[in-house]
């Protein structure tokens, strides 16, 4: 499957978000996620399918001061 992640062409096998997480090296880390501009809280990536052409967004939050 071609997917978009972060603005970078990619191709996975996977077919879920948390499953593209992992494959990413993302892991337990504490993010943000979307999928084509929508947000896909945590507690849904499970159950996010992609499919193939979507573009996902992981940003980290980052502290200010």
């Amino acid at each position: 499957m071609n997917l978009t992640l972060n603005g970078e062409a990619i191709i996975t096998k996977t077919s879920t978000l948390a499953a593209l997480l992992d494959e990413q090296g993302y892991g337990d880390a504490k993010i943000a996620t979307a999928v084509n501009g929508t947000l896909a809280p945590a507690s849904l990536r499970a159950t996010t399918d992609l499919k193939d052409g979507d573009a996902i967004e992981v940003v980290a939050p980052m502290q200010g001061g």
